[in-house]
């Protein structure tokens, strides 16, 4: 498999290559708010449901290639703030602590416990998506624009913070409590606990105002989906990353069309 996209990958880069010699280049910046969250496809693990948007940063660079009037390919390298946040009554594995708790008990330690506390799952991702890009170009100064791709990603830190405190509880109810309160006021580096590497789909809507022959100002608005549960266990969940990003950007045009 690895053989076929390699080869699949140089052919691409050959067939295109006569184009990208001879196209108009931009390069480009831009930075925005990404508003992350966690999806999953199954509730039956606590860990996966109840998750809701953060907010965050995207902020990118990239050069985008003019191979036609209308059609252009962007690869873009771009800081992208990835999590959620859950609020109240949630679940979560049991510390070494409170296994031995149970163990010292002469009980099984239970797979998930239940509290009332402010979680955030804080992840950092540098992302490349390979984009498709189509100009609509109605008018000389102002570009309306769809573009789309591919991506890879790799995780630079992953963080869950958490805050408040509670009693906990053997159930979902909250109607059998083992200890009275007990403080969530901590941040753990969980970076180990998750993949180093995801993979998905990015795309967005824009609008640019073309200052001059070579200049440009853009507003965008669109998202990204990873495909790969991030977790390395699934007691710690099964989540999938993604987030809605709206960014302002500019760009020039370091080289024109031969």
């Amino acid at each position: 498999m690895k053989k076929l996209r390699l080869v699949v990958a140089v052919v691409a880069v050959t067939a295109l290559s006569p184009f990208v010699a001879k196209a108009q280049i931009d390069l480009g910046a831009k930075a925005g708010l990404s508003i992350p969250n966690l999806t999953s496809g199954s509730s039956s693990n606590p860990i996966n449901s109840g998750w809701s948007s953060r907010l965050g940063l995207d902020a990118g660079i990239h050069a985008e290639f003019h191979l036609t009037k209308r059609f252009s390919i962007q690869p873009e390298i771009r800081y992208s703030a990835q999590g959620g946040k859950k609020d109240g009554n949630q679940g979560f594995t049991p510390t070494p602590e409170m296994a031995g708790f149970f163990q010292q008990q002469g009980q099984p330690v239970p797979q998930y416990l239940y509290a009332t506390y402010d979680n955030k799952a804080k992840f950092n991702y540098l992302m490349i998506p390979v984009l498709a890009k189509y100009h609509f170009g109605f008018s000389p100064k102002w570009d309306l624009y769809v573009a789309a791709g591919p991506f890879v990603s790799f995780l630079l830190d992953g963080k869950n913070e958490t805050s408040g405190t509670s009693p906990i509880f053997l159930d979902d109810a909250h109607t059998q409590p083992i200890i009275p309160s007990a403080d969530f006021n901590h941040t753990e580096n969980i970076k180990d606990e998750l993949k180093k590497a995801n993979f998905g789909i990015s795309g967005h809507v824009g609008l640019a105002y073309h200052v001059n022959s070579r200049s440009a100002v853009f507003i965008e608005g669109g998202g990204n989906y990873g495909f790969v549960k991030i977790q390395k266990d699934a007691k710690n969940g099964e989540n999938n990353t993604g987030a809605g990003v709206v960014v302002l950007g500019y760009s020039y045009r370091i080289k024109d069309k031969k």
